[in-house]
């Protein structure tokens, strides 16, 4: 059996200006302003909404990973974040690794494919 893992994790994150997802595997794309995201508070509630995580979701880092897995468990999920670089921009460096943690621990044993797309869209 051919060893699934590398392929999941392998990907998982892009990076780039104009980067689009590639939506080739029947994914999802979701996206998710950076802007409204400069805090942890704002990040959780910016992805419930974006996502629509249920009612009990606990807006800390284990109930994120919690409820990002039971997200996977049914269909493919990509996470395109617009204005990346105001991503966590107000919180201490450690958060931002957080957050690039919890979804490389999601997308490592999901059944499906998770993605995150981090755009920087210029002005203009």
């Amino acid at each position: 059996m051919p060893d699934q893992d590398d392929d999941r994790t392998s990907g998982w994150l892009t990076v780039g200006r104009d980067t689009d997802p590639d939506d080739t595997d029947d994914s999802v794309t979701v996206p998710l302003d950076g802007t409204t995201a400069r805090t942890r508070g704002g990040l959780f509630t910016a992805l419930a909404e974006a996502l629509a995580l249920p009612a009990h979701f606990g807006h800390n880092w284990d109930a994120l990973a919690d409820v990002l897995r039971d997200r996977v468990a049914v269909a493919p999920l990509t996470l395109r974040v617009d204005d990346a670089d105001e991503l966590l921009a107000d919180e201490p460096a450690g958060q931002y690794a957080r957050f690039l943690t919890v979804f490389a621990d999601v997308a490592a044993d999901a059944p499906h494919p998770l993605r995150v797309v981090l755009r920087d869209i210029p002005p203009g």
